[in-house]
């Protein structure tokens, strides 16, 4: 790494003009928050491995900025020289740049990976000191990465309206409307998971998410993907053609917005004439241009180019002239949230299939901790009878049992693969919020420890996430009252009713308040959205002590995790995490008619009874447990056989009095 370093301030000292400074970003070109194996640029220069972070190399430090979740974690991967600033204890990379590097000095950037949004944030820290950001022509990382992994060709393939919902032709049309709303004449999308949704395609170009690493814009008359076309076979071409959607080289992207910013790109589009013929996305006549002179100058009076500031890239953006770009949300995040019934429908069904997969997985891993490690096991609380060693191919690892888990998971209808990299992690692992467990160097299990995993799958029909921790052997009175103490979080959350307009920031304190009462809190936000076989964090709401929660009120149709926490660094985890849907409330009033919001469990799996301290659970608490764990065993019946039934039956048994 140090080699690394020292080649990158070689090209800083060399660079036109000379680099201060030069960041690096975790985001690929389209600000992913997972990349494939060529754009993991930041992991390259520092060792860490966290899907988040930002470094930072200047001519005498390396500092690497990332959140709670990845403290721990960072501590144990950054290789030496580097120096980790703790995200919300230490100062903003912006302020800490402002403050550090000298008065006029020059911070580089590859454009591509920082969006609009933090680079004029950043360009107004800098501005008292005259310092500048320099967007470099190539990314520096790329010029000393010497093993960088080839860009792969992954096949495109159609995402069926059965499974979508919605076809491409009505998202179409819904995107012009809101495109004449904002007086826009065009808009960027450069979000891959956007392009995905809108143009029904998925693809394996990132790990764990079904996504085409591709780029679109649509105009009032038009609608281009960027691609690589070596991956866009007959039949996706004859897809995306019959929407009117012309597909262009993926670098074309860069010439075309400059076509885009004066007005000259539908000239260039060859499908316009296949546009105008297409019924599927005709454009609404109280839009087309030729319907009367009125609407004609309403066109002509739409000049905006949209761009997500937040998801579109900095280099795109300086294609556009800035007095005629809307920096604004982009329209497919929340339309995107918004699922439709077919697939809400999916994300239930999906939701099943993998809670029978977690109860295989813990019927098969309960028996084999008892059998190997003389645990007491699942539902016993006694020490473990240690037995005599067996052969070394019989001890279980962390890594050993997920790949377990994830072959439970392979044998479901639908399934396409992991959501994420399964954290499966035991003991002090567990405390490592997002521990991610390899072959080498991993933990065996242990009867007398926590175990922690979270993990998800992608299906056809929906994209999952679940998160339960338990214990094979005697668990301590503290254990059980921080397990308890999240159980408790998790169910308030989860038995929420709020009126409409109420966002995830003034959510998130229903969880932490049973963890407060004990001094407990844990670094990380409560819940994400969640995709219909798509990413697996969705946005563009979230529940969260994090600013950006209060932008986005929860709605009904949408998605989003309960997942509270409490990590005992050294020690053990403890996460639970369910996937709820947001759905109208029938309360008995309806206070200022602004209608009430509650949520829906659609995550089927039993918390560890063993593990929860009943004496501090109110009756309504233990009410509910009762009852979820009635509509577990009912629901995932079918999917079990006789042995995993009976085991789930007593897994599932009522408590309390």
């Amino acid at each position: 790494m140090e080699d690394t370093l020292s080649a990158l301030r070689s090209l800083m000292v060399s660079h036109s003009p000379p680099l201060d400074a030069l960041v690096v970003p975790s985001e690929d070109y389209h600000l992913s928050e997972y990349v494939s194996a060529r754009d993991k640029r930041r992991e390259f220069v520092s060792g860490f491995t966290g899907s988040a972070g930002l470094a930072l190399i200047t001519k005498k430090e390396a500092l690497l900025w990332t959140d709670g979740r990845y403290f721990l974690q960072a501590e144990k991967e950054l290789s030496a020289g580097w120096k980790l600033m703790r995200i919300g204890e230490d100062p903003a990379v912006d302020i800490w740049m402002a403050d550090n590097l000298p008065k006029e000095a020059s911070v580089g950037v590859d454009p591509w990976c920082i969006s609009i949004d933090t680079a004029q944030r950043w360009e107004r820290a800098f501005a008292e000191k005259q310092q500048k950001l320099v967007p470099t022509s190539k990314n520096l990382v790329d010029e000393v990465w010497i093993n960088r992994p080839p860009a792969e060709i992954n096949a495109v393939i159609v995402h069926p309206v059965k499974f979508a919902g919605r076809s491409v032709a009505d998202k179409l049309k819904d995107l012009r409307k809101k495109l004449v709303h904002e007086q826009s004449r065009g808009i960027i999308f450069t979000a891959l998971d956007e392009v995905a949704w809108l143009y029904n395609i998925r693809g394996s170009d990132v790990a764990y998410c079904p996504v085409v690493h591709a780029f679109a814009i649509v105009t009032s008359n038009s609608a281009f993907i960027y691609v690589d076309k070596q991956k866009v076979s007959v039949e996706v071409q004859t897809h995306l053609v019959e929407n009117g959607i012309e597909i262009r080289e993926y670098t074309a992207v860069s010439s075309d917005a400059t076509l885009l910013a004066t007005d000259e790109l539908d000239a260039v589009s060859t499908a316009k004439a296949a546009l105008a013929e297409t019924e599927a996305t005709k454009i609404p006549s109280e839009i087309d241009k030729s319907v009367n002179g009125e609407h004609q100058a309403e066109e002509n009076s739409n000049d905006l180019i949209w761009a997500d500031p937040v998801s579109c890239c900095y280099a795109l953006y300086a294609k556009l002239n800035p007095d005629t770009v809307l920096l604004q949300q982009s329209p497919l995040a929340l339309a995107k949230a918004l699922k439709n019934s077919v697939e809400l429908d999916g994300l239930k069904k999906a939701h099943i299939r993998d809670g029978a997969a977690v109860v295989q997985y813990l019927v098969w891993l309960d028996k084999k901790m008892q059998d190997i490690y003389g645990a007491s096991g699942y539902f016993l609380e006694k020490d473990s009878v240690k037995k005599e060693k067996h052969l070394q191919s019989l001890k279980l690892t962390e890594v050993t049992v997920s790949d377990q888990l994830e072959g439970f998971r392979a044998s479901k209808e639908h399934f396409k693969g992991l959501s994420f990299p399964t954290i499966s992690s035991v003991g002090s692992n567990a405390a490592i919020i997002h521990y991610f467990p390899k072959a080498e160097t991993c933990a065996e299990l242990d009867p007398d420890k926590i175990y922690l995993f979270d993990s998800g799958a992608q299906y056809l029909d929906g994209t999952t996430d679940i998160t339960r921790t338990v214990h094979f052997g005697k668990p301590s009175t503290h254990e059980k009252a921080c397990y308890t103490a999240v159980l408790k979080g998790h169910i308030a959350l989860g038995n929420a009713r709020f009126p409409n307009g109420t966002n995830g920031h003034s959510l998130d304190i229903l969880a932490r308040i049973p963890l407060w009462k004990d001094g407990l809190d844990y670094r990380h936000g409560t819940g994400h959205g969640i995709g219909s076989y798509l990413n697996v964090h969705e946005g563009p709401h979230l529940i969260s002590f994090r600013p950006q929660a209060r932008n986005v009120p929860l709605q009904s149709s949408m998605t989003v995790t309960d997942e509270p926490g409490y990590y005992e660094d050294g020690e053990f985890g403890i996460r639970l995490e369910n996937v709820l849907i947001v759905k109208e409330a029938d309360t008995t009033f309806n206070f200022g008619d602004r209608g009430y919001l509650s949520f829906e469990h659609i995550t089927w799996a039993p918390y560890q009874t063993k593990l929860i301290d009943l004496n501090l659970l109110s009756p309504e608490e233990i009410n509910w447990l009762n009852s979820y764990h009635a509509t577990c065993r009912n629901i995932l019946a079918p999917y079990l056989d006789e042995v995993e039934n009976a085991w789930l039956k007593k897994a599932t048994e009522p408590v309390g009095a």
